[in-house]
């Protein structure tokens, strides 16, 4: 039987450390405030102008790739997460790809936010599998400091996001119980509000049962504008309800890992190294004691770069590899959840 296993993994951060104190100049907070509610002490910020989603997501690549031990030119298809592209359209796939200097494969953008990376190994692993393709990139990269509301208005999300690069090298293999062993999606569009970056955008308020909402008479204009009220109504940089989303969070969170535990008829006990989404450090710590995973099965680095939301995964998975945490034979097991909102997770038995 034919799985596909993770065969490259490389990560990228930017050099630039902005820590809580630099953040407490531009803002009403300080650092034991925003430890206490994340667990985060600094974060990495990409050089704007210089740095994007694609370049550095051309970086984790690199490391990926060579580390699979392929050239960029066996690569046969790419799939890009993010939900900071450096353009509206088109997506970062095609950025990356002309990069790279690969062009003529496919290139699919996912835009499912902090489960891109989740969402995206799902996707490889059926492209793998059905034998489509055989040596798949797979990249999770934000540049999510270009974005924020430095301003104490923002700063209970401005202080959670950092900005880094994760990439992956998914291939087949034929080696007994190695691989990919399930990937599992959900999704609930009830509460899509609750965490979202509203405009610029063109719904014209429609979602928000809002008539009007402080826009242009669509009818009479139509497209694409930013008014005074949006920006009076902070929609013009990411929102969020806090309590909302650490409350859904932590309930589907273990429920997509049994999911996945169910499906493979395993335990919680079986987990090596369970590498969460890394959204708060609060959120991972109450699902570690929910699975009642010790420290050393738990692999957490939000402290060192915030939430890195469709890298995050990538980023700490490579960490965790690199640090030997992560060892042939070893079972894996990744969980994300976020905008949308939605959630994902995947059971990963190393090597092959």
């Amino acid at each position: 039987m034919t799985r596909s296993k993770i065969a490259g993994i490389g990560y990228y951060v930017p050099e630039r450390v902005v820590t809580n104190h630099d953040l407490a100049e531009y803002m009403d907070t300080n650092d034991e405030w925003i430890q206490e509610r994340t667990g985060i002490k600094e974060r990495r910020y990409a050089v704007k102008h210089e740095e994007t989603s694609t370049t550095m997501g051309v970086e984790a690549a690199k490391i990926a790739i060579e580390r699979a031990g392929i050239t960029k030119e066996d690569v046969d298809f790419i799939i890009f997460a993010t939900l900071s592209p450096d353009y509206y359209f088109p997506g970062c796939g095609v950025l990356l790809q002309r990069e790279l200097g690969i062009p003529g494969i496919g290139a699919l953008d996912i835009r499912n936010q902090c489960s891109g990376f989740v969402y995206g190994l799902s996707i490889a692993d059926q492209f793998v599998k059905s034998g489509m393709y055989k040596n798949i990139l797979l990249v999770g990269a934000e540049f999510h400091s270009s974005g924020l509301d430095y301003s104490t208005r923002g700063r209970n999300v401005t202080v959670i996001f950092g900005d880094g690069a994760g990439a992956a090298i998914i291939q087949p293999t034929t080696e007994e119980n190695r691989g990919i062993l399930t990937t599992h999606l959900h999704a609930d569009g009830t509460h899509a509000e609750q965490l979202a970056y509203i405009n610029p955008g063109a719904h014209g308020g429609k979602w928000l049962g809002k008539k009007g909402f402080g826009y242009p008479d669509p009818d009479k204009f139509g497209g694409m504008f930013l008014t005074q009220h949006m920006v009076d109504e902070e929609q013009v940089f990411p929102n969020m309800n806090g309590p909302a989303v650490f409350k859904f969070a932590v309930t589907k969170f273990p429920e997509v890992i049994n999911e996945a535990l169910e499906a493979t008829g395993l335990n919680a006990k079986d987990i090596d190294m369970f590498v969460p989404h890394q959204a708060n450090l609060r959120i991972s710590q109450f699902v570690q004691k929910k699975l009642r995973l010790p420290d050393e099965k738990v692999w957490n680095n939000i402290q060192k770069y915030g939430n890195t939301t469709a890298a995050s995964i990538p980023i700490a998975l490579c960490e965790a590899w690199e640090a030997g945490k992560i060892k042939d034979g070893d079972l894996v097991c990744l969980a994300a959840f976020g905008s949308g909102f939605t959630w994902g997770s995947a059971l990963i038995r190393w090597g092959g």
